[in-house]
């Protein structure tokens, strides 16, 4: 479990947020899946809603920013100390920067880019919204990755932007590596498998912990949602992927329970 008040390292996944047409309906399914506290927000933030964990913020769900057009999806975002000074990397590292930068309020400013293999991600640098509060426990955010069909240039785009150092794990017809600050691991990026259709723009993906998977999945099923990959044991923890009542795909992995390991 990690805790924590202050700004996440550069490069660190350090929100997730979930753009959807039906917020009400989104912030059910999530406090019935996760157990989520969340306080509706009002039409000042155009209803954008803080979930949290025994007090502590771990997502946000809040209105599609592109319009109805935009996939209902969770985005990441990596945590910056200067948005404009990393927005002008990711243009000139061939990624394209479509909202932002600008500020949020007084909580933070905030950019989100589309990298050279069509991914979308945000970008963060925390005033007084810092992130998550709480990581790496049941209900909160446990692994962030990127996938797309190009792994070589998603690397080089990742590595000019935020200065990863990568630690390749890849295996035959598998190909993956940790991207690393400072020596230690602070999300994934690999490649799709064949069977995902050529043309598919890369992508992020939000792995959310569970003491049990099998029960969150069966939680979500029971809230609306479906199975997209069924529950498998790794050697990193048992996986699974789900996709909400509205469409947004989502990842579960173990972790110990708060208190454990």
């Amino acid at each position: 479990m990690v805790n924590r008040d202050t700004a996440w390292p550069q490069g660190t996944p350090c929100w997730v947020d979930l753009g959807v047409a039906d917020i009400s309906k989104a912030i059910s399914f999530y406090s019935a899946t996760f157990g989520w506290d969340v306080e509706p927000g009002g039409p000042e933030v155009g209803g954008y809603s803080v979930a949290r964990l025994a007090g502590r913020t771990v997502a946000g769900i809040g209105p599609k920013m592109g319009g109805e057009q935009q996939p209902t999806m969770w985005m990441t975002y990596l945590a910056v100390d200067d948005a404009d000074e990393v927005a002008a990397r990711i243009t000139g590292a061939g990624g394209q920067v479509v909202t932002g930068p600008m500020d949020v309020m007084d909580l933070g400013r905030m950019a989100v880019a589309l990298d050279t293999t069509g991914g979308a991600f945000g970008i963060w640098q925390s005033r007084a919204h810092t992130g998550a509060q709480v990581a790496n426990e049941p209900g909160a955010q446990a692994w962030n990755e990127h996938m797309s069909h190009d792994f070589e240039a998603a690397k080089t785009f990742y590595g000019a932007v935020f200065g990863y150092e990568f630690q390749d794990i890849s295996s035959e017809g598998f190909s993956y590596a940790t991207l690393n600050l400072d020596g230690r691991p602070a999300g994934g990026i690999g490649a799709y498998p064949d069977a995902v259709p050529a043309g598919t723009p890369g992508s992020w993906t939000v792995y959310f912990g569970a003491a049990s998977t099998d029960d969150v999945v069966d939680a979500a099923v029971r809230a609306g949602g479906k199975v997209e990959h069924q529950p498998v044991d790794s050697p990193y923890g048992r996986m699974a992927m789900a996709a909400d009542d509205q469409g947004a795909r989502f990842s579960i992995i173990s972790v110990p329970a708060a208190g454990q390991g």
